[in-house]
């Protein structure tokens, strides 16, 4: 390949195929002209003959930017009623049903009316993007997902709508428009950003001289961090690669307050140094409260909206696991959290990073320290259930009341066992905090019953004090173990339970040989008595059908999110930030060409599916589509091998019947003509012998022809079996009436039994089929030979025989005589045929569910062509038809 067409496919692929551009107007904060600045380039490019169209625009009643609107062609806005209101927002559909080349957007954070396709207007401009239209927008650096908690930070207020800043990294270009801090305050006071009351508390509120630099700050820095990104872009059009990317970030999280900053913060640090990055997660088998799960998986919905990966880890351990797994991915920076300060860690240095540094792995670790609002977030919502508290003073009353009653006949160390084993049963059934509990209960009714003084908590023997605090320590030391040990117990049983589901999903899909089967089997493994089951697929005239589980009622929203999903390839509906207010969760499965079928998940409670269940789904998903894609290869590969059947075959028939047919139709040309000619001096004897001649090649070519015609017939499974009770002999005795001059010059017999079963059958077809077998038998007869007809009832089956006095057919050839296209010269007194006589003849019987078979003939000479057809039950006397 060239250097010019390296450097092209470069190119095309840092467009995308079929991708618009995106280019973004960054700005610290509202008021800097980024709008008024998206709509100068809009009118410059409008003036070189693009087509540029707006679709929402903010003006804010600025007269200077909205005198830049004229000119420009508008979307009409579509309207949502919300509580009242008549809310405006952008017509996505309006703009895909006409694309221009470039569409406005403006504010790319805004979050959109309730009922609208998307939740975020950033997705908006994702689907415009997909559908190849170039895009401007508009964004303050405050909006920055990874900024999120910096911008909190600086200027104590929370803000709420974010963008994931993988928009910025995948932009074609950004702008920067700034502005000094002095100017925009002066443009707030003049009311060219608010209107003056709310300029005042704008500028009370969010927009001090300080916190203006700090944002000015942080948009140069992100427009900076820009150029590294474009010069690999660059790298790429010139056809070159760039410098290569080393190790990777790691970040651990658990369910405590710091987990979505120590998100963010890797998403920065991930972005500046062009590192690839993961969220990981080690799950020791700690039983967390439902305010740590919530906050686990928002952390890891953040990692994924800011482009990092999803790692969950099931161990003992947490540091040996980090370290482990970092050494196997070759990661070069581990970020974790600092630990909450406690007494046991300050006196023992066991934190995370402790142990981290203990490793000689070569790993860069980070530490990021814990703010006070997360601590704090942490100790208000410990974790807390009454019913383990109250079993963990019912073991120990139980523990006190047996082992008073043992306390005449066991020495007092061994009374202590009966409370330690009060301790791991708490320990086993419940969690650490009832354990730690049990153990502290444990000691102090020890002391009290036990310990002399008796009921009292003093001591007297300093060996008591020993044996006391040994027990408390062994107490907590084995209530801490058996608490974790029960905790990896239930992880692993969940591991377990995920990779038994994907093994026997796997297995059923294994067995399953088609589509349906596919479909049937996934329907059965996926669903359960919490969550209702989908597949759906579009029919021939693009309508969606339900071909296994639950047949899904749809809403027109529902509806919506299912072709969203099926058209983008990525999940829509409950849940997700696409279509959300229905009741389905759906994931397209696809394949490399396109999806194939489509996935629904409800669940019963109304509830959407937690992050967990996504991933547990999604990965169900994959052997799924590639089950189905594996049904449609082989559906497409046996229609390929059908077709190429069907070629061979009429290449076959052409070949073969383009003699048999020339020769009836030359005889009988000949016998037309010789009669046209000379009719007048031939004598009656010679005319009727021409037209007896005539007659009976026009019938062998009609025995051609309809032999040709039921080959193709059974060959396209065209055959229709319009069944009728008949009798043998009425198929015997038409079909030798048809043959009669081809029998002619033979001894015919037959042999019918009377009071014969009637057979159940197509009796056109039979009686056919023992046409050609006749017809077979009287070409390889000798003149005059004999040929007999047998029919009989044996073993639930009615057989019809035809027996020859010809050549015979040797046992080597007999499996070949029912070949398409097979004939045999020896003794053949009626020249060549087509070869498909015999097998029309197998096909049409076993139609049936009938067989032919081959055996010697009459005096142990020629060969016994037998139809072997099934009885049914005898119909009534009395029925009809």
């Amino acid at each position: 390949m060239t250097d010019a067409a390296e450097r092209a496919d470069a190119l095309l692929a840092d467009h995308g195929e079929g991708r618009g551009r995106l280019k973004v107007f960054l700005g610290a904060a509202p008021g800097v002209g980024k709008t008024y600045a998206m709509l100068q380039a809009a009118q410059a490019l409008q003036r070189q003959g693009m087509n540029v169209r707006i679709g929402v625009v903010e003006t804010h009643r600025r007269a200077e930017t909205e005198a830049l609107i004229t000119g420009l062609s508008q979307q009409p806005l579509r309207r949502y009623d919300y509580r009242g209101m008549r809310l405006a927002e952008l017509d996505l559909d309006g703009v895909l049903a006409n694309p221009p080349q470039l569409v406005l957007v403006d504010e790319l954070a805004h979050t959109n009316a309730p009922g609208s396709r998307h939740a975020k207007r950033w997705q908006d401009i994702e689907e415009l993007l997909a559908a190849g239209i170039d895009v401007y927008t508009t964004v303050n650096v405050q909006h920055l997902e990874s900024l999120n908690d910096q911008v909190r930070d600086v200027t104590g207020v929370q803000v709420r709508e974010t963008v994931p800043d993988r928009l910025l990294q995948d932009a074609y270009e950004i702008v920067l428009i700034d502005l000094p801090p002095r100017e925009l305050l002066e443009r707030l006071r003049e009311g060219k950003v608010y209107v003056p009351e709310q300029a005042r508390a704008a500028i009370d509120a969010f927009f001090s001289q300080t916190n203006l630099t700090a944002l000015r700050e942080m948009a140069m820095q992100t427009a900076a961090a820009r150029v590294d990104s474009d010069l690999a872009r660059r790298y790429r059009a010139l056809g070159e690669d760039a410098p290569a990317l080393l190790g990777r970030l790691l970040v651990a999280v658990n369910g405590d307050g710091q987990a979505e900053r120590l998100v963010r913060h890797a998403s920065r640090v991930a972005e500046r140094r062009h590192l690839p990055w993961s969220l990981v997660h080690v799950e020791t088998g700690r039983v967390q409260d439902e305010t740590e799960r919530s906050r686990l998986q928002a952390a890891q919905q953040l990692a994924e909206r800011l482009g990092g990966d999803v790692v969950i880890l099931r161990a003992g351990e947490v540091a040996k696991t980090l370290v482990s797994y970092a050494d196997e991915i070759r990661a070069s920076l581990l970020l974790v959290g600092r630990s909450r300060p406690t007494w046991a860690r300050r006196l023992l240095g066991t934190g995370l990073a402790s142990q981290l540094l203990q490793y000689e792995a070569g790993l860069e670790i980070s530490v990021l320290d814990a703010r006070e609002e997360g601590c704090r977030s942490v100790l208000k919502a410990p974790y807390y259930n009454s019913q383990n508290y109250w079993l963990a003073l019912g073991a120990t009353a139980g523990a006190a009341i047996l082992a008073k009653a043992a306390s005449s006949l066991l020495e007092l160390p061994n009374i202590s066992l009966v409370f330690l084993a009060a301790v791991l049963l708490v320990a086993i059934h419940s969690s650490r905090g009832p354990a730690v509990l049990c153990a502290v209960l444990s000691f102090l009714t020890y002391n009290f019953l036990f310990i002399p003084p008796l009921f009292s908590f003093t001591i007297q023997r300093e060996q008591d004090v020993l044996t006391l605090m040994f027990f408390l320590f062994m107490a907590t030391l084995t209530g801490n173990l058996a608490s974790r040990q029960r905790g990896q117990l239930n992880s692993l049983r969940q591991a377990q339970a995920e990779t038994s589901a994907l093994l026997e999903l796997s297995r059923k899909l294994t067995a399953a040989t088609d589509r349906q089967a596919v479909l049937k089997a996934a329907a059965q493994q996926l669903g359960s008595t919490e969550t209702d089951v989908c597949l759906m697929s579009r029919d021939s005239h693009d309508q969606w059908q339900a071909e296994a589980g639950t047949a899904a009622a749809l809403s027109e929203t529902e509806r919506a999110a299912a072709d969203w999903a099926w058209k983008h390839e990525q999940p829509a509906g409950h849940g997700t930030d696409t279509l959300p207010h229905g009741r389905w969760w759906w994931w397209p499965l696809v394949a490399e060409d396109g999806p194939l079928a489509l996935l629904g998940i409800a669940l019963r409670n109304g509830k959407p599916l937690s992050a967990e269940q996504r991933r547990l789904f999604a990965a169900l998903g994959q052997p799924l589509a590639q089950a189905l894609a594996r049904a449609r290869l082989a559906q497409d590969l046996e229609a390929a091998r059908l077709h190429g059947e069907t070629e061979q075959l009429r290449n076959a028939l052409l070949a073969s019947v383009s003699h048999d047919l020339r020769t009836p139709l030359t005889a009988m040309r000949g016998s037309i003509d010789t009669l046209a000619t000379l009719s007048d001096s031939i004598n009656a004897e010679d005319r009727q012998s021409l037209l007896d001649t005539t007659r009976l090649e026009a019938e062998r070519l009609d025995r051609y022809i309809q032999n040709l015609l039921d080959m193709t017939r059974l060959g396209h499974g065209g055959l229709q079996l319009a069944r009728d009770w008949v009798s043998p002999g009425d198929i015997v005795a038409s079909a030798l009436s048809r043959l009669r001059p081809v029998l002619a010059a033979l001894r015919v017999e037959t042999s019918i039994p009377p009071d014969m079963p009637l057979l159940y059958v197509h009796p056109a077809l039979i009686e056919q089929a023992l046409i050609n077998v006749l017809e077979n038998a009287a070409r390889f007869s000798p003149e005059h030979g004999r040929l007999h007809v047998t029919v009989e009832h044996h073993e639930g089956e009615i057989r019809l025989a035809v027996s020859d006095q010809g050549p015979g057919i040797p046992e080597a050839e007999r499996a070949k005589i029912f070949d398409m296209f097979y004939t045999a010269a020896r003794g053949d007194r009626g020249g060549q045929g087509t070869g498909l006589g015999l097998a029309i003849c197998q096909g049409m019987v076993g139609a049936h569910g009938g067989r032919v078979t081959v055996d010697t003939g009459l005096e142990n000479r020629g060969a016994t062509l037998t139809l072997h057809l099934p009885l049914h039950p005898q119909p009534d006397a009395n029925d009809e038809g």
